[in-house]
């Protein structure tokens, strides 16, 4: 076979024609990529450090999350203002790094059916979140949000809370013993429609 034809050395010609070396190539180039763009931001205070009045969940609120991810609420509704005029004058301050650092995993996003909720906490009253949950259209008459009646009849299982606290603690989030071994006692009783109302009237209210 002829190699007479064949590009010589390290060319740009070779690269192309070489599937092996291309894809070696195209790897390094996202690996180190990646490396600049991604490792520095473990070491920014901005991102890794709370704000200011940034606290871990509460047990109900917790659990209010997991209903929040487990119902797909997420696929409608973002959890990320941002720095536009249009999007702060809507929704509020921009959203911070630093008030997401107990979420795991954040509910950022750009996908809004509904409407962005990084600072719903305290917009509205717990019966009209109740009223909303329960049946959208009874407030707002063209919502095309789900119902969630089932939520209202489900109650929250005790000793699911502690396992979930103790696993974050091992994550880096700064539940005590004593936070642990009170979840079970924070949430008898309540029901899942709770737990969500509780969750949702927390979101963003630590930025002023």
């Amino acid at each position: 076979m002829d190699d007479t034809n064949k590009p010589a050395g390290f060319t740009h010609e070779r690269i192309e024609t070489n599937n092996f070396l291309m894809i070696v190539l195209i790897l390094l180039v996202l690996l180190v990529g990646g490396a600049v763009e991604i490792v520095p931001l473990f070491f920014q205070r901005s991102t890794t450090q709370p704000i200011q009045g940034v606290k871990p969940y509460e047990p109900l609120q917790l659990v209010g999350r997991d209903i929040y991810v487990r119902e797909g609420c997420y696929n409608c509704h973002s959890q990320m203002i941002r720095p536009f005029l249009a999007e702060t004058l809507r929704y509020g301050h921009y959203s911070v790094a630093g008030e997401f650092v107990y979420d795991r995993p954040f509910q950022w996003g750009s996908k809004r059916t509904g409407p962005d909720l990084h600072r719903v906490g305290g917009r509205y009253s717990d019966e009209w979140h109740r009223i909303h949950l329960i049946n959208p259209r009874d407030l707002v008459p063209e919502s095309n949000m789900p119902a969630y009646p089932w939520l209202e009849k489900t109650m929250v299982d005790p000793a699911g809370v502690a396992p979930n606290m103790v696993a974050l603690q091992r994550l880096g989030v700064p539940y005590s013993a004593q936070d642990i071994a009170a979840a079970a006692d924070a949430v008898k009783g309540k029901s899942e429609l709770d737990a969500l109302i509780a969750y949702l009237q927390g979101l963003g209210t630590a930025l002023k």
